[in-house]
């Protein structure tokens, strides 16, 4: 099947599956309202499918690639969830590198987010992706299941084990001891309690379309960041005006880019809110900003 545009569709149905990713909709409710739009001999069950994440499209970076190597780790989460696993990627050639501690959207550790982590490595950063799902056998193969049991764990249990896992990239053995930190959806505003919550830690700070920290815990925050949004995603923008004016009455260093006519999870490239243009500049600017913050390798 090929990857259908956000353009393709009425900006309704992009909302509705927005809605069910992100659990405010059910998916009985889902299904029931895509009907109203399956029209001209489209098929409720042709919507799921093309609204439906399809892994093949994001392998950039395949899981052989000479450049890079991988391991699968396990690491202590003593105040998470105890044990913990993940994927980390780095350099073939290298003695140390700058880290980037890279966190998922709400589903656990799927193909688009290993990815991601195999493209930092290219880049030269150490990056390590954990999986929230951990604790319950891990990520279940599809995305449904793994929002499910996302939202059986607790989320003070989860943000521990990702700052265990941003402790660990600290002292790693490949480690320069510079840590960055990158989010989507989930991850996004994870980026921003990881950065609160170790600011001793973390040097550098890259959500995607993240919920925002209330404005009153700003003044604890120590690492620059850059912030990426999507203009048609309005309710992580509705929490953007207030986030920006804290940082700036408290002189934080911030970038903030918004991507016009771009939805929310416009840089996953496993489904139609996939919006090329706006992803590979994100993308551009997430590695030039971490290798300003963080330097290179050694």
């Amino acid at each position: 099947m090929e990857r259908k545009s956000a353009s393709e569709f009425d900006q309704k149905v992009l909302d509705l599956y927005d809605d069910y990713a992100h659990g405010r909709l059910n998916r009985r409710d889902y299904i029931k309202q895509l009907g109203a739009f399956a029209v001209g001999g489209l098929t409720v069950e042709g919507l799921l499918a093309s609204l439906s994440p399809n892994y093949s499209w994001a392998e950039q970076v395949k899981p052989d690639d000479p450049r890079i190597k991988t391991e699968r780790i396990t690491y202590d989460s003593p105040q998470g969830a105890g044990k913990m696993k993940g994927l980390l990627a780095y350099p073939a050639k290298g003695e140390k590198f700058p880290a980037v501690l890279v966190i998922h959207e709400n589903r656990g550790l799927n193909p688009y987010i290993e990815d991601v982590t195999r493209r930092l490595a290219t880049q030269g950063f150490l990056a390590f992706a954990p999986d929230a799902l951990t604790p319950l056998g891990g990520y279940p193969g599809n995305d449904d299941e793994g929002r499910t049991m996302q939202r059986k764990r607790e989320p003070e249990k989860m943000k521990a084990d990702f700052v265990a896992a941003a402790k660990l990239l600290d002292k790693h053995e490949k480690s320069t001891g510079k840590v960055g930190v990158v989010g989507f959806c989930f991850g996004g505003g994870m980026v921003y309690q990881v950065a609160l919550a170790v600011p001793e830690v973390i040097d550098a700070g890259v959500p995607y379309y993240g919920r925002q920290p209330d404005a009153a815990q700003i003044p604890k925050l120590t690492a620059p960041l850059q912030i990426h949004n999507a203009s048609l995603d309005r309710r992580i923008m509705a929490g953007a005006p207030a986030l920006e004016a804290a940082l700036k009455k408290n002189d934080k260093p911030f970038e903030a880019y918004v991507y016009a006519g771009a939805n929310h999870g416009f840089h996953n490239d496993t489904t139609p809110r996939y919006d090329e243009k706006s992803a590979e500049l994100a993308w551009k600017r997430t590695i030039e900003f971490f290798k300003k913050q963080l330097g290179e390798q050694s």
